[in-house]
């Protein structure tokens, strides 16, 4: 699978180290100028002398005319967004221990103003048509709770009474008591004098604004969240998703909802279609006609999220009526929020298929024009006039600009300069396997840039409803530059190729997914000459994770393997997880013999594989009393066992952790497989504990 964003030719390819992690840039999603000429977007890094991520807004010439220029130097500047008019842009700012709050400046130049002083921050937000407002969403504290009053820490807060189920989230944490709410407010005038506060002998006025802070109202209240929001086309509405219902909190329904942009009651739109019924973005066609909504269907129970893809669906208001326009062979679920409507009236999506993301325009009649497909991720999208631009990563770059075209894309920048100056990535090379059925397996093999044999490690993705694809992942650079054959497919249960391959594995986990990752390892060991079959390593996350833990219990082959915030026990999840109340149920089925015979902890005694179990403090979504319970049955045996704890992380640790974190990952990863799994390039040092 060649890239279409290749490196310059000659550039020698060898993967990176953990210590490099600071090299790596990915991008937001662009914002094109209302001119068409030039868009701006954030480039951001994880940074090891901040220890957190930092980066800054760019501006890009679409003709090329001059190279990307630096426009912001705020510690973390993300998500910028021109204004319609194209007079200002808009962006989220965040200091070193502060929440991200929204910032403007004038797109001619000039200093940016920050214009919220949100508690908790600035979620998402949305210029209006007239460009006077900006809509945005942010969590409202319960009054005591969050630092919302001074001296009041979280040991000290009041207890929390819950009841209902779904009360909290990985990440953010507890749910009800600080709700995602909309507000709105009006833009400063570009050449308003700035606030000068009163001090000496002069007092301010009482009804004074201390801070100089244009007024948010806030339009949206009570128990449920309301995301991702959009002005109608006269901008006399903002549309949000949200379960909308407190007695919907319980389900995986969610709604549109519109709300009266000056304020007023929130109604739900009525789209009165059940296979929309999880519905996850929304924008209004640019004529006021209708709507373009992606949502998935729930199934009869109305918790059955397995599998189902993301669907584009047209909602007229004329009749009322809502019809699927998307084609069943895109599943557009990859990034719903990067939904966008251009000036012609066409929906621009992301289609996740085979290990690609592509760009996909519909029409609402159903017409349908991919505008971007290949060898790469396209991971977000907008248009102004006639210009496209997208955000993609492929197997050279984690991320880059480009122009959508006719005849192809068009590369804007080349922000992985910075990796290729330390290092170069390994380009996979893609491979189809055979299962044990004669099911075909798609997937991918990175080898080490030096003369084998290589041992192989076997890497299983999370999920199960997600794709590895054939651009840049850090996890197979790190690995293939210290001399691993890293082997990653697609088995039954992901994304990208089909509904029925993701649903091959309801109520049957570790059968066919089980059998379609080793006879994809089995099918790469026969065909690439090499690999040391004898030296296998295997390992993954989450749902990988899950597999892992089975793999080492069914098949025996493996030197050492690693568990990581996995999901490991479907019977103790339903109460410990955050999802824990609808996932493994719709996964393995409710009844206790359902769980156990999907179950890892209930065949952990046939383990005789050395393990390295993985997780974090925080991690609500596999909590780590699944990795606790799984490192003390192996202890307990006598099983060459360790268990790595990260404080302070969650389950996104891999992808979003503080930057030492994420080395410290890498560094304990390589240091295990140098122990089973050694090579020239990894032979390993002592890490004591302490």
């Amino acid at each position: 699978m060649a890239s279409m964003l290749a490196a310059p030719a000659g550039t020698r390819l060898h993967g990176v180290k953990p210590a490099q992690l600071d090299a790596i840039l990915t991008l937001s999603t662009p914002s094109v100028h209302a001119s068409g000429t030039r868009c701006a977007v954030a480039a951001t890094r994880p940074d090891f002398r901040a220890d957190a991520p930092v980066g800054q807004l760019w501006e890009v010439q679409l003709d090329g005319s001059r190279k990307p220029r630096r426009l912001t130097r705020g510690f973390r500047d993300t998500a910028p967004r021109y204004s319609p008019d194209g007079a200002w842009l808009a962006f989220l700012r965040a200091a070193p221990e502060g929440r991200a709050q929204l910032a403007i400046v004038e797109s001619a130049g000039g200093e940016p103003r920050v214009i919220t002083n949100r508690l908790l921050g600035i979620e998402q937000f949305v210029w209006s048509p007239d460009s006077r407002r900006i809509a945005f969403t942010s969590r409202e504290p319960e009054q005591g709770r969050y630092g919302s009053i001074e001296g009041v820490g979280p040991r000290a807060e009041d207890p929390r009474l819950v009841t209902r189920l779904n009360y909290r989230v990985n990440g953010p944490g507890y749910t009800a008591d600080q709700r995602v709410q909309l507000f709105v407010l009006s833009v400063p005038d570009a050449d308003e004098e700035p606030l000068v506060a009163a001090r000496g002998r002069v007092k301010a006025d009482e009804d004074e604004a201390p801070s100089g802070l244009p007024e948010a109202r806030q339009l949206t209240s009570g128990a449920v969240d309301y995301v991702l929001p959009s002005f109608s086309a006269d901008g006399r509405s903002i549309y949000t998703v949200s379960a909308f219902a407190p007695d919907a909190i319980d389900t995986l329904t969610t709604r549109v909802v519109r709300t009266p942009a000056d304020g007023g009651e929130s109604i739900a739109v009525d789209l009165a279609a059940p296979e929309a019924a999880h519905v996850e973005s929304v924008a209004e066609a640019p004529d006021g006609s209708g709507l373009f909504v992606l949502a998935s269907q729930l199934g009869e129970s109305g918790t059955d999220f397995v599998g189902w893809g993301t669907r584009l669906f047209w909602h007229s208001f004329d009749d009322g009526s809502t019809a699927q326009i998307s084609v069943a062979d895109d599943d557009l679920g990859e990034a719903p929020g990067a939904l966008r409507v251009d000036a012609d009236g066409r929906a621009l999506v992301l289609a996740r298929r085979r290990g690609a993301v592509a760009l996909v325009a519909y029409v609402r009649s159903g017409g349908r024009e991919v505008l971007a497909d290949g060898a790469f991720v396209v991971t977000g999208v907008d248009s102004a006039g006639d210009a496209v631009v997208v955000s993609v990563a492929d197997a050279t770059s984690p991320g880059e600009l480009a122009v959508a075209r006719a005849t192809g894309l068009g590369r804007l920048t080349d922000f992985g300069a910075r990796l290729g100056e330390v290092a170069e990535p390994l380009v996979p090379r893609e491979f189809v396997g055979q299962s044990a059925d004669g099911t075909p397996v798609h997937g991918w093999v990175v080898l080490p840039a030096e003369e084998g044999p290589h041992p192989v490690l076997l890497n299983i993705h999370g999920g199960p409803f997600a794709q590895y694809t054939g651009a840049w992942f850090d996890e197979a650079q790190v690995y293939a530059r210290a001399g691993y054959a890293v082997v990653m497919c697609n088995p039954r249960g992901s994304a990208g190729y089909g509904e029925d391959h993701a649903r091959a594995i309801k109520g049957r986990m570790g059968t066919v997914d089980f059998e379609d990752v080793l006879g994809f390892l089995d099918s790469v060991l026969d065909a690439l000459p090499g690999l040391d079959r004898e030296r296998l390593g295997v390992m993954g996350g989450s749902y990988g994770g899950y597999l892992t833990a089975w793999t080492i219990a069914h098949d025996h082959r493996f030197r050492a393997a690693i568990v990581e915030r996995g999901f490991l026990d479907p019977a103790s999840f339903v109460g410990s997880a955050d999802i824990g109340w609808f996932f493994p149920g719709e996964y393995t089925g409710w009844s206790a013999d359902e769980m156990r015979a999907q179950s890892p902890m209930a065949c952990v005694d046939d383990v005789a594989t050395p393990t390295l179990v993985i997780h974090s403090e925080e991690d609500w979504r596999c909590p780590i009393e699944q990795a606790q319970r799984f490192y003390t049955a192996l202890r307990l045996r006598g099983i060459d066992t360790e268990l790595l704890v990260f404080p302070g992380e969650n389950h996104e640790l891999s992808r979003s952790g503080t930057p030492h974190h994420r080395r410290q990952r890498f560094e304990h990863i390589l240091r295990w497989w140098a122990r089973h799994l050694p090579t020239s390039a990894n032979p390993g040092e002592d890490m004591t504990e302490g």
